[in-house]
């Protein structure tokens, strides 16, 4: 688990997390991420992407005619501090609050510490599981991840300005004024960016999910089907995930002169398996700590403790590969989704109230750092895609985002547990940890439910086959389908029409075009997401 920067002591070395005005700067704008984050998941349920929060900042910053401040015009100085920006908001509401207010609201506040404690070491297990297995085939630099495109944009166009400027600028207009009129602009903005067939399975996805009830009289959610297609999808993507680790052991090729280095995978199979292996090892760590902490071990016999740990980390491992790839293609991450599958079965499985809800809160802290690491790295892999030497300034830069998110998963951890009672306190809890604990008292009435999920498990396996393990289609038709947007299916399939039509019309030129209108209509709904803390205050 040795981490080392391949550019250490060179010349041309990328910029270091840990200069001093990096390091300061990105220690400040955490603490107000951090804020952000648990303000919006406690009061308005959500969370919202302060990646291009931070760059513009960092570009704010990097304009001020000082010494010092000058060197924050760098673009990859700008990307380290929007990285960790990025990750404590998304560190702090999502894998840390909003985990330990489960237990909480099941009516044990004396089990948030362990909790608590075992997130802790989720978090850093899921980051470092990203970063190990970041550029390989399984999760490709070159695949979608939109809201790193829509970062890395931003601070491309911040930095040269021109046309590129003007059509961001204009996209993230029509981004805020959408999302003021309650639009989910930001479906439209990674149908502009992500892979089609996907997307295309995405929004059918969305369609079923808001029409069902009108055309079918039933509402999907409540039948338990997407999360039956989301059972078979996942187990299939899981299968191909492990296709793509053990297929081969030799190493990755040297590309041919005429390939793109910054295409090539830097991760091979062999570094595939070890960097899941390890983050299992750290998941069973936080396991570990949360059913001891926990007391679990006056209520379960030895073997039963054992067989706890290792499907609790085993289960932390699936939800963030799930997770990861739904948002390696959409940008959306049915993280709430996917962990009450998890609830489901352990309450199908006659698991305890007391251990499911730690085991509940537990998963739920792994994938969203992950998949938010995701889009960051893609951020910097394109800043850093053009630069020659490549392979060596990408893997120290790489190394670089990972420390800064470090720094911000830091900040993160001491905000929330300083500030945790405080929220509880007033009664302010994530909605999510409401219905977790909710659904846990209430348990299941209907005993058809295993057979539902079974049942549509099998269409959500086959499609998932059918599409392979580039396009994700069955994971991304059950994301769709658990997702409650309204009009975002719409917005999808409008966005993939004007994106094939505008292709047709200006050929491989339109991409750059798609790009930055869909990273404005990204960076736009963010900025809107994060102004309605304003509103959360009032």
């Amino acid at each position: 688990m040795t981490l080392r920067d391949p550019l250490a002591g060179t010349e041309r070395a990328h910029p270091r997390a840990f200069e001093p005005t990096v390091l300061v700067i990105t220690a400040v704008l955490s603490v107000v991420g951090a804020i952000i984050g648990m303000h919006l998941i406690t009061t308005l349920g959500i969370s919202a992407n302060t990646s291009v929060i931070g760059a513009l900042i960092a570009m704010i910053i990097g304009r001020i005619n000082l010494a010092g401040l000058r060197r924050m015009r760098s673009v990859h100085r700008q990307n380290l501090v929007q990285s960790a920006v990025s990750g404590a908001t998304f560190a702090a509401a999502n894998s840390l609050l909003a985990p330990i207010a489960v237990p909480f609201a099941f009516g044990r506040a004396d089990l948030v510490w362990p909790v608590f404690g075992g997130v802790v070491v989720g978090l850093l297990a899921d980051s470092f599981v990203l970063y190990r297995l970041f550029h390989s085939r399984l999760l490709p630099a070159q695949a979608a991840w939109p809201p790193g495109v829509a970062a890395a944009d931003t601070i491309i166009a911040g930095d040269k300005g021109g046309r590129r400027a003007a059509v961001l600028a204009g996209g993230a207009v029509v981004g805020f004024l959408g999302s003021l009129v309650k639009l989910p602009v930001s479906a439209a903005g990674v149908a502009f960016i992500g892979n089609v067939w996907a997307l295309s399975m995405f929004g059918v996805g969305l369609l079923f999910s808001q029409y069902s009830p009108t055309w079918f009289g039933v509402d999907l959610n409540d039948l338990y089907i997407p999360h039956g297609v989301m059972i078979g999808a996942g187990l299939v993507a899981l299968g191909q995930a492990a296709f793509l680790m053990f297929r081969r052991r030799g190493g990755t090729s040297a590309p041919a002169e005429d390939v793109d280095p910054s295409t090539v995978p830097q991760v091979d199979e062999r570094q595939l398996r070890r960097g899941v292996l390890e983050g299992y090892v750290l998941f069973v760590v936080g396991a570990a700590v949360v059913a001891l902490a926990g007391g679990l071990i006056a209520d379960m016999s030895l073997p039963g403790l054992l067989g706890w740990i290792l499907v609790a980390a085993l289960a932390a491992v699936v939800h963030e590969l799930i997770v990861g790839l739904a948002a390696m293609h959409s940008g959306w991450f049915p993280a709430f989704a996917v962990t009450l599958i998890f609830l489901v079965l352990g309450l199908l499985l006659g698991v305890p109230a007391v251990p499911l809800a730690l085991f509940v809160g537990y998963t739920s802290a792994t994938g969203p750092a992950f998949a938010d690491m995701g889009y960051d790295l893609k951020a910097g892999w394109l800043l850093r895609r053009d630069h020659r030497p490549y392979d060596a300034f990408e893997r120290s830069g790489r190394f670089q985002q990972y420390l800064a998110t470090l720094v911000g998963f830091a900040v993160a951890t001491v905000a929330v547990a300083v500030s945790w009672r405080a929220y509880f306190g007033d009664g302010l809890l994530p909605p999510v940890a409401k219905v977790y604990a909710a659904t846990i008292h209430a348990g299941l009435d209907d005993p058809n439910v295993l057979v539902t999920l079974l049942l549509w498990a099998v269409p959500g396996a086959l499609i998932q086959l059918l599409g392979g393990p580039n396009r994700q289609m069955g994971v991304l038709l059950a994301t769709g389908l658990l997702i409650v947007t309204p009009q975002a299916c719409w917005l999808v399939f409008g966005a993939l029409l004007v994106r094939v039509l505008y292709r047709r019309w200006r050929g491989s030129s339109a991409d750059e075009d798609l790009n930055l209108v869909g990273a404005g209509l990204i960076a736009g709904d963010a900025l809107y997401s994060t102004s309605r803390i304003f509103d959360a205050k009032k």
